[in-house]
């Protein structure tokens, strides 16, 4: 075993350590430990470069599920809402809509239990009624998730044993990320295997995927089948995939144009896109068409008291649109931002390489999160298996920003500003390699010293 192989297999099992660290013992200074995670993590990359090909993908898959075990050892660490995914399990298989009810409507008591509802004096938790409490956010409000993330949230409660509390979700989201993992190993070349391990020994994959078991995973899921697995020529699919993703969480659909990159250079991109955007655009509907008919209120929810509640719609209210405030007024930022976004939007439809929808998802995905500067680091789970797509590692500077605006407050808009520097760099770094001539010039040959061989 070679020596970059022990130093990447050295500091991968520092991070596992770390990792299991936090999520069985949930320490004081959390983000201290998060933040050692991501360095070990980031050295561990590093290192894995200078690993052989096959030794390299051995270690990224076996590393990957030590990584991802580690978040199976706690229960959430830092959010509250896989307790709603189980909440809204439980009503649908009670044969009620979730967008009908709020969990503390008096009218769902019958299936509360001391887990979701425990009393007020057991802990810091939301209050419902009396001594009621519950360990939902936002209790009062109805849900804000999209028809196949309830469904999903169904199908888990009714493969659930009995008391099983919040692990099938857990155990459910170890399975999924493990299957990323299996799908982004198979499609890099031994040469680049690293990549795979961008999403695999990533901390923000056992917090957020597999110990918080946001929902967000499974549109990752469905993303990376679509760009990464379905060929080009299966576009149906790769539709088909891509409006999954969008009807389990919203945030997809900035990544949906990769897979129209080149859609405006000529008429077989024109007819590419149009068949890959229509299966999306009818599976999206059909979703929300099925809980339309079955419920009473609108399928839409909390979203837009969400999007006001966290800001999107007043600039000045939170801090979102952090970097382009720093520039302009607040009553220019949300303008601004949509122009930014259209330009890109049409660089990628008319300048996107087809081969590589990754590139032009990963352009939009990330650069919406470094311009929209969300407070919630679970959004940019799907620019790591992007990153991971597509191998630029500059990119990953935007979930460790996230995790650092979720975490420490008033970090989050210096963090997203160091995020956009590392990606600016990161372009121009490769753009200056790919304009270096290739073979490289070879220098004259120094006095008394022979020319070296070409």
């Amino acid at each position: 075993m070679s020596r970059r192989t022990l130093l990447a297999a050295a500091l991968l099992a520092a991070q596992v350590a770390v990792l299991a660290a936090i999520f069985r013992a949930a320490p004081a200074g959390l983000p201290w430990w998060y933040g050692a995670a991501w360095a070990l993590f980031a050295t561990a990359v590093w290192a894995l470069r200078g690993v052989p090909g096959p030794a390299a993908g051995r270690l990224v898959l076996a590393g990957g599920l030590a990584v991802i075990a580690t978040g199976l050892l706690g229960p959430p660490a830092t959010s509250t809402d896989s307790y709603r995914y189980a909440w809204d399990g439980r009503v649908q298989s009670a044969g009620l809509s979730p967008y009908d009810h709020a969990p503390a409507d008096p009218a769902l008591a019958a299936l509360r239990d001391p887990w979701l509802f425990p009393a007020c004096s057991e802990g810091h938790f939301y209050p419902v009624e009396g001594d009621t409490c519950t360990r939902i956010n936002r209790p009062s409000v109805h849900t804000i998730y999209p028809p196949l993330a309830e469904a999903y949230f169904l199908l888990v409660d009714r493969l659930s044993p009995e008391g099983a509390r919040h692990a099938p979700l857990q155990v459910a989201g170890a399975l999924v990320a493990a299957g990323v993992l299996v799908v982004l190993r198979r499609r890099a070349a031994d040469r680049a295997a690293y990549r795979a391990a961008y999403w695999a020994w990533c901390p923000a994959v056992p917090m957020e995927a597999v110990n918080n078991a946001h929902v967000d995973l499974l549109a990752v899921a469905a993303v990376v089948l679509a760009l990464g697995a379905v060929p080009r020529s299966t576009v149906a699919g790769r539709g088909l995939l891509l409006g999954a993703a969008v009807a389990i969480k919203l945030v997809p659909a900035v990544a949906l144009p990769g897979a129209l990159s080149g859609a405006l250079a000529g008429r077989e991109g024109a007819r590419r896109a149009l068949r890959t955007l229509l299966p999306a655009v009818l599976l999206v509907a059909a979703a929300y068409l099925t809980y339309v008919l079955a419920s009473r209120s609108s399928v839409l929810g909390y979203l837009s008291g969400y999007l006001a509640e966290e800001g999107y719609d007043e600039a000045g209210a939170r801090d979102r649109y952090g970097l382009v405030r720093w520039l302009l007024p607040d009553s220019w930022a949300l303008p601004a931002v949509l122009a930014v976004l259209a330009a890109l939007l049409f660089h990628v439809l008319r300048h996107g390489d087809p081969d590589r929808p990754e590139r032009g998802a990963l352009l939009l995905t990330g650069s919406a999160l470094l311009l929209l500067t969300p407070g919630y680091s679970w959004y940019a789970l799907l620019v790591v298996a992007l990153v991971a797509l597509d191998g630029r590692w500059e990119w990953l500077g935007v979930p460790l920003a996230g995790a650092a605006a979720y975490l420490v407050p008033g970090a989050g808009t210096p963090a997203y500003a160091l995020a956009a520097a590392l990606v600016i760099a990161g372009a121009a770094a490769r753009s200056g390699r790919a304009g270096a001539p290739w073979p490289p010039r070879r220098l004259p040959a120094a006095p008394g010293r022979a020319a070296p061989p070409p």
